[in-house]
């Protein structure tokens, strides 16, 4: 930080003719190395305090312009050392500017009594005429906003939270807007009492308001044309161009929001990316895009999710070629808690006259599809187990993962087979051996609800399923002997029962009820601590994760204990499993290479993907 002096009278004079004013000349403050003539016509009124003017400074690539002050009005405003400012057609009231900054070309930039930059702001979120349920600050990420809205009804833990929030944005608040160093602010109209972070560039936007930008040197933030941005939050690593317009809105880490997007009352966490469409009341976890003009997210929840038009369901389907954006991996859920458009992870979605259609019912029966015919609406369990869809998603996500290190607030758990997965098809493959038992096998069609499940999808179902159980088994011992080298039963019971998936954070339903206790008494006593125990969770998830699936392994395989003769049994059998799997997502794709969808040399480098598939076998 500057040590300021006042200002000499030989530089008063400097500034003067230059045609610099002051309301009052001994409220200036300057660095010891100050130096007046890299200033003209500047009007300086309150308290000022100005560094020094010793570099150039990059306004274009290979255009370099000595740092100082040009053609500006100035207000209670510290200015840190060889920034550029210039050409401001109001002012600048009540900031605190850092290092190495380029302000230029805008029209108002203050602070005002009352600002919170939008922390603090409680956001009605899945229902959009519904009491507060998330509330917006910097250290906001998908678990705990996760948290907020599925215990919004337990008066102790939100009140609780929301005084934890309080305490938090308290400490950090500043007196005033604060722009970091190394900022770029250009072709700007209003900027009011807002926080900008380091390195971030605005370019162009049209009015950010009571708003904190949090970039830095590593995941710095663009603000670009048109952007107007009122009581949000904008994480590291994001970027708002093209006449976006948000309210109310926290966007996570490495979110991307485009052309004309509107949103209001919306949370976006890690890598999501928004273009052209609208979103209201909106929970879009890690890695949610929208793409169409006609895509409107209200009032759900969403991860690893792409929304289709109406009446365009080809990027939900399609499979091999370079669009591909991915079959739906863990769905929504509306704010009654009903799973809608259920896809790969936990349900199944249809397709009906063009339009996916949600089937609540289809929960317990997940990575399944759902096709109308007339009005009888077919089932086809466990089918997207075993296509080129889902295999190139497994891989794709990590690969997305965009965020730097040291700016991922958001967990994200990348397992497609995990307790929660796993779980739900347990629980759909005891489904189909009970309509079995029920009916038989000698019938050609099964009920499930209002749907028709044919006998072969049935026997398909089951045969999926299984073969989802027994890789999952055999990953998850296989990477047991390479942690501890050798197999040994749990050293902890935590992990067995139900697990949930908290946006992103894969976790046993009994930790996330400690959590909730140990908030409620208070042993949990600030933001920070809640956001290590998320932390601490993710990091023992192998542990957990050893604890529920051995007792699966014991009770899918009937045993007590595990010898040597059951565990080469358990590799042999993924080993034909992921075979199995393999050779029906090989099928898959000569499929639709057949019906012409997609190029010879595609369904080569495909083929030739899954060739080396082998090679993780042991």
């Amino acid at each position: 930080m500057n040590e300021y002096r006042p200002l000499t009278e030989q530089e008063i004079s400097i500034l003067e003719n230059n045609n610099c004013w002051a309301e009052d000349w001994t409220a200036v403050s300057v660095a010891e190395d100050f130096r007046p003539n890299y200033m003209h016509r500047v009007m300086l009124y309150g308290e000022i305090c100005i560094g020094i003017f010793e570099k150039n400074v990059e306004v274009s690539p290979g255009f370099l312009k000595h740092s100082g002050i040009n053609n500006a009005t100035l207000r209670n405003v510290t200015v840190g050392d060889n920034c550029l400012i210039e050409n401001i057609g109001n002012f600048i009231n009540n900031y605190t500017i850092g290092d190495d900054c380029y302000i230029s070309n805008i029209c108002t930039m203050e602070t005002t009594e009352g600002a919170t930059y939008g922390n603090g702001n409680l956001i009605s979120v899945l229902n959009e005429v519904g009491e507060g349920n998330v509330v917006l600050f910097n250290s906001l990420n998908s678990q705990l906003a996760a948290l907020m809205l599925r215990h919004a009804d337990d008066t102790v833990l939100r009140d609780n939270l929301r005084r934890l929030i309080s305490e938090e944005v308290r400490l950090w608040q500043p007196a005033r807007g604060t722009v970091g160093n190394g900022v770029k602010i250009v072709n700007a109209k209003e900027i009011t009492n807002t926080v900008i972070n380091d390195e971030c560039e605005i370019s162009g936007a049209a009015r950010l308001s009571d708003c904190t930008i949090l970039s830095s040197q590593s995941a710095s933030v663009f603000i670009g044309t048109g952007v107007i941005c009122e009581n949000s939050i904008i994480s590291d690593g994001s970027s708002l161009f093209n006449s976006v317009k948000m309210q109310d809105c926290f966007v996570g880490e490495a979110c991307q929001i485009s052309n004309g997007f509107t949103a209001s009352q919306s949370v976006f966490f890690a890598n999501s990316y928004m273009s052209n469409g609208e979103a209201c009341a909106a929970f879009c976890g890690p890695f949610t895009a929208s793409h169409h003009k006609s895509s409107l997210l209200i009032g759900g929840e969403f991860s690893f999710y792409n929304a289709g038009s109406a009446t365009n369901f080809s990027n939900h389907a399609y499979k091999m070629g370079p669009m591909h954006f991915g079959i739906l991996e863990r769905g929504t859920k509306t704010a009654s808690g009903a799973y809608v458009l259920m896809p790969a992870h936990i349900g199944t979605f249809s397709v009906c006259f063009g339009k996916l259609m949600y089937h609540p019912d289809t929960r317990r029966l997940p990575f399944s599809y759902l096709v109308a015919y007339g009005d009888t609406m077919y089932l086809s369990p466990g089918r997207n187990i075993t296509t080129v869809g889902l295999y190139r998603d497994i891989r794709k996500w990590p690969k997305r993962d965009v965020r730097p290190q040291g700016s991922q607030k958001s967990i994200v758990n990348f397992d497609w087979l995990s307790p929660f997965s796993v779980g739900e098809i347990i629980q759909g493959k005891q489904i189909l051996e009970k309509l079995r038992e029920a009916s038989g096998e000698e019938v050609s069609t099964y009920n499930y609800h209002e749907y028709v499940i044919r006998a072969s999808s049935l026997k398909k179902g089951i045969k999926y399923y299984d073969i989802a159980l027994r890789i999952y088994m055999g990953a998850v011992l296989k990477r047991v002997i390479k942690r501890l080298g050798a197999v040994e039963p749990p050293a902890t019971t935590v992990g067995e029962g139900e697990w949930n998936d908290l946006s992103g954070l894969l976790l046993p339903a009994s930790e996330e009820l400690r959590m909730l206790d140990d908030i409620k008494s208070g042993y949990l006593d600030s933001i920070p601590e809640i956001i290590r125990r998320f932390a601490e969770i993710d990091a023992r998830y192998r542990e957990y994760q050893w604890a529920w699936t051995y007792r699966l392994i014991l009770d899918y395989y009937h045993l007590d204990c595990l010898t040597s003769t059951d565990l080469q049994r358990i590799h042999d059998d993924y080993v034909v499993a992921r075979r199995t799997w393999i050779a029906e997502i090989r099928k898959d794709a000569e499929k639709e290479f057949h019906m012409g969808d997609v190029e010879r040399s595609v369904l080569d480098n495909f083929i030739e993907q899954l060739d080396h598939e082998v090679d993780f076998e042991n």
